[in-house]
Order: structure tokens, then sequence, then C-alpha cells
């Protein structure tokens, strides 16, 4: 079947929608409703879109010490004197973070790793902030490290790397989530009460 290729009354339309259509999960149809519903608001509305998320790419940074996102060097989390500082959840990105806190369960500090072990993908330990992990272990006073990635192959390909690699800090407890998140399961799309409960109900990795 011969695909119709779609006709626009303007270019600058079809220039808009075909920068809508390279964001995740946005089709040309959906580009293009999108598009359209930016056309009838008035410009102040547009403006303010287009400065916000211009100001959001030019200003927005990554924490220091854990990797998320902040407006400051360090984030609220890091900054934060009420968190438990000798605990550390490792996450696979930014969403996890926001998932995790949504449960209200977890007062530990995190660290992002922006990613996991995928050899399919090109991505190896070094691609990643497994290092400063380590280095995180060996510099503060942590006491437990909860491994808290999605239960994928590559999930779970990385959390053994990082067993491996923590596993000359003898004092030091390593935990993984309880699997009550379903294998193969992303961990940004677990349910909050799911979630909460996984993270309570951790226990000690194996390493086997």
């Amino acid at each position: 079947m011969t695909m119709i290729n779609q006709q626009y009354p303007s270019k600058l339309l079809e220039n808009a929608v075909s920068q809508f259509s390279q964001l995740p999960g946005i089709g040309r149809k959906t580009a293009l409703r999108l598009v359209l519903h930016l056309l009838r608001q008035d410009t102040e509305d547009v403006e303010r879109l287009a400065s916000a998320l211009t100001t959001m790419k030019r200003e927005v940074k990554h924490c220091r010490v854990c990797h998320n996102i902040s407006d400051l060097e360090i984030c609220p989390i890091c900054n934060n004197p009420r968190r438990d500082r000798k605990t550390v959840c490792v996450v696979e990105n930014i969403q996890d973070v926001m998932a995790i806190e949504n449960t209200q369960q977890y007062h530990g500090l995190y660290h992002v790793l922006g990613g996991v072990i995928s050899p399919m993908d090109g991505i190896g330990p070094g691609d990643i902030e497994i290092n400063s992990l380590v280095e995180r272990v060996g510099q503060e006073n942590v006491e437990e490290v909860i491994l808290a990635l999605s239960p994928t192959m590559e999930g779970d390909t990385t959390n053994f790397y990082l067993f491996r690699k923590l596993a000359p800090y003898k004092d030091l407890r390593i935990t993984v989530i309880a699997r009550g998140v379903s294998v193969g399961d992303e961990l940004e799309y677990t349910d909050e009460v799911t979630l909460g409960r996984s993270i309570l109900n951790r226990t000690i990795f194996e390493g086997k």
C-alpha cells in the first residue's frame, strides 16, 4: 500500500509539524493537531510556551552530586538536611526519581545513572554514572545502596555489574526493590502503591 504524502497549505505549518513529530510518541497527525491548536491561541500564550522551553533548555542543570535535574548546582533533595544521607537509591533516569518521590515512602538520597548497560544499544559501563556512584560510596557515609532499576534484562545486568563494583565495601548493605514490579516493566509506569511497597519490602541483593 502506497503512503500518500500529507499536503500542507503552508511551509511554515509543515515545518512546525515536522519539529513536533520528532518528540517521543508524537506522530504527524498528533503533531498537526498540536500545531493547529497553537495557531488558535493568542500570540502571547505561544510566546510564553516558547520562552519556557528555551529557558529550560538553556538553564536547567544536572545535580553535581546525584545527577538529577535541578535549577541549582545541587538539587533540593541532596540539599535537604532531613533526608537520610546514609541511604542512596540508584535509578536509571529522572522519571524514576519522580515516580519514587510520588510514593512518599522513601526518604533517602538518589543516584541517577542516566541509563542502563545495554551492549545491543552500544551502552557500556563507562557511558553511565557508575564511577561517580562508587566514588560517592567511598567518600560519603553511605550504609545502604538500593538498586531500583527496572526488572528488565538490561536492568538486571546493570544490577549485577554494580554489585561487583561495590563488593569491596564490606560494610555496605546492597539491596534490591521487591519484585512487586512485574518483570519487563519500566519503573516509571508502575503505580505508586506497588512501587512504594517494592521500596519498603526491598531485599538483600544476592549477586548470583
